[in-house]
């Protein structure tokens, strides 16, 4: 379960910088949001478009489940907190 202190995607602790995400596309009158690191929020955003988040709604387990996000979730694991890297969208 995730808390304020870690990121909603990967799970490891927060740093310095950290990002508000809209599970439900603030564009598709999502309200809630989570804390993620910037690079796990871009990662999201080059992997899911809105309306592919819409349908997937709050739901980590599903957005894990895509190839990318999975390779990424894992690759990220052992990094530092204010790890950046950059993003690249899938080919």
């Amino acid at each position: 379960m995730n808390d304020d202190r870690t990121c909603w995607l990967c799970e490891r602790p927060l740093g310095r910088r950290v990002q508000q995400h809209h599970p439900v596309p603030k564009a598709k009158k999502g309200r809630e949001t989570v804390p993620v690191h910037p690079i796990c929020h871009r990662a999201i955003h080059a992997n899911f478009t809105n309306a592919q988040l819409l349908r997937i709604g709050a739901d980590r387990a599903a957005l894990i489940e895509e190839g990318a996000l999975a390779r990424f979730v894992e690759w990220v694991a052992d990094k530092p907190p204010d790890f950046h890297a950059p993003t690249r969208r899938p080919r």
